[in-house]
């Protein structure tokens, strides 16, 4: 039996697969990971299952002079696209190395491929989002009258997030606001992830802040990537604070700015929207201090004029009274001698009434009726009880004393 070496078996197979693939093809792949050396591009692909599991694997190149002239052909850049996670269509020509083994040369890409799934993506989110009833969760807060307190999230050297201190610090009303920073990624594989621990962290203390703000400097279209992940827009929707983004993009919206609150295109604007908004609450209470003051002009008018009409009433009131007091003693001056001398007269007429009855009663009067009165030891007496046997009475009659015995 015949013995190859592995530099014959090599050569073999890239014969064989030289003549089996003498144009390039076109495939499709997720980079898995990047890397790049002297200009020269180095992509690791894989293919994966729906559950993750990988079923292909290959390596592949993009050559310093084919990478300068596919991306002069496209205004965003290609490199724009080389990221780890994301599905490239690529044209390759399959080639095999006695040494270096089997690799992918890359000799163009459609950028429009990987957009397109990036959009299908983003779709896919808002319409779970939608389904779930986060859309318009978070924009249903209602923002507090002052916003001041504020829960920042940016990378450590974010050029955004200088630019939004300066202009809260700077701001032409004077406003002071407290910033509390949560660090994190604001582009790459990491992003999403770390925000959304940020936001899991600020939650926990949400009485502390009357707003949370994402801001980011500017950036590419596929910069953006991390703020379209359902699982980081899923949490932002259900924070029990407004959220306010601004991200740095011009023209493309996140799926983040579409859940949040607020969305401003960049960090200034998100500067501006807060000392806009509290500016507003300091007009507001103004004219609120105006229109009280105001108020309590009228209603001190109001209360002059009823004073005055109080004391017009109560002084014709008075003048009235007095007048009617007077009439009331004059006519009273007129009626007294009358009605005392008819008082008078009624009690004379009474004490002759009483000196006649008087007169009827007198015991001589009595007598003089036909009545008489019995007299023992001095006193009268009505009743036989009051005498015994042998007593001398005495009845005294109208002419005359009759003396007798108790028998």
């Amino acid at each position: 039996m015949h013995t190859h070496s592995l530099f014959e078996l090599n050569e073999h197979i890239r014969r064989v697969l030289a003549l089996n693939f003498q144009q390039p093809v076109w495939i499709v792949a997720e980079i898995a990971q990047v890397g790049e050396s002297r200009g020269h591009r180095y992509l690791d692909l894989v293919q994966k299952e729906a559950n993750g599991d990988v079923v292909a694997q290959a390596q592949a190149a993009l050559w310093a002079a084919e990478f300068r002239q596919i991306n002069a052909r496209f205004p965003l850049g290609v490199a724009s696209i080389l990221r780890e996670g994301l599905e490239l269509r690529m044209q390759v020509r399959p080639e095999f190395h006695e040494r270096y083994g089997f690799k992918l040369h890359i000799t163009d890409i459609d950028p429009a491929h990987t957009f397109g799934q990036l959009d299908l993506l983003r779709r896919q989110t808002i319409q779970t989002l939608r389904q779930e009833g986060l859309f318009d969760l978070n924009r249903s807060l209602t923002l507090p009258l002052v916003l001041q307190r504020i829960a920042v999230i940016s990378s450590e050297n974010a050029a955004g997030k200088q630019d939004f201190l300066e202009h809260l610090k700077d701001n032409s009303f004077g406003y002071s606001f407290d910033c509390q920073f949560f660090i994190t990624a604001v582009q790459g594989k990491n992003a999403e992830g770390e925000i959304i621990e940020a936001l899991e962290k600020i939650s926990q203390t949400a009485e502390k802040f009357d707003c949370i703000v994402i801001v980011r400097g500017g950036g590419a279209r596929l910069d953006l990537m991390a703020f379209d992940g359902l699982a980081l827009c899923q949490v932002a929707a259900n924070m029990p604070l407004p959220l306010i983004v601004g991200i740095g993009h011009d023209v493309d919206e996140s799926v983040l700015d579409l859940v949040a609150h607020s969305s401003l295109k960049t960090p200034t604007a998100v500067a501006d929207f807060l000392v806009q908004h509290n500016l507003i609450f300091e007009g507001n209470v103004l004219e609120a201090a105006e229109s009280l003051g105001v108020i309590a002009q009228n209603i001190l008018k109001i209360k002059q004029m009823e004073l005055e009409r109080a004391e017009t009433t109560v002084r014709y009131a008075a003048r009235e009274q007095t007048q009617e007091s007077s009439r009331n003693l004059d006519f009273m001056e007129e009626k007294i001698p009358a009605l005392a001398l008819q008082t008078l007269r009624e009690h004379h007429r009474e004490l002759e009434k009483m000196e006649a009855i008087c007169q009827n009663l007198h015991p001589e009067n009595v007598l003089r009726r036909g009545f008489s009165i019995t007299i023992s030891n001095g006193k009268a007496i009505s009743s036989p009880a009051e005498v015994k046997s042998g007593d001398l009475l005495e009845t005294r009659l109208w002419e005359g004393i009759v003396k007798s015995e108790v028998v």
